[in-house]
């Protein structure tokens, strides 16, 4: 499993971007915008997701969120992915399809995809996402001479 931890970031009803949790309030939260480092308050009329407890529909089960970014994190070999979040429904699923193959068709919409695309390419700037890449096999130094 990996190091990274999605229970402190949010999704905010009506905001863009993604926010790290500070604090909690008796009404809410307090966050900061990983996009600009702005600091917001919630009230209770707006919804919070937290990224470490969404699931991505699957045909048979459902996978966490951060498993997805994982192996987006492997297929990029660390870097911003290579399908642009505006890019058209046909390329943002068949690029998903490499990222999970079993992934719902009829219930993972390409604006989830979108989604999902822009969200691992903040996370990836923010230097929120801690995962490991698999060691390159390196030639022996004895087939040098």
């Amino acid at each position: 499993m990996s190091e990274s931890n999605l229970d402190k970031v949010l999704t905010i009803s009506g905001k863009p971007g993604l926010f790290r949790m500070v604090a909690q309030t008796r009404t809410g939260v307090i966050a900061v915008s990983l996009v600009d480092q702005k600091k917001i308050v919630t009230n209770l009329g707006q919804q919070i997701n937290v990224l470490s407890e969404i699931r991505v529909f699957g045909l048979k089960d459902e996978m966490p969120l951060n498993d997805i970014f994982e192996r987006m994190f492997k297929l990029e070999k660390g870097q911003p992915t290579r399908v642009k979040p505006k890019a058209s429904k046909e390329e943002l699923e068949s690029y998903f399809f490499e990222v999970f193959q079993d992934y719902d068709e009829d219930r993972v919409y390409a604006s989830d995809i979108k989604k999902i695309i822009q969200w691992y390419n903040l996370l990836l700037n923010s230097n929120e996402l801690k995962f490991k890449l698999p060691k390159e096999k390196k030639p022996s130094d004895t087939e040098e001479a």
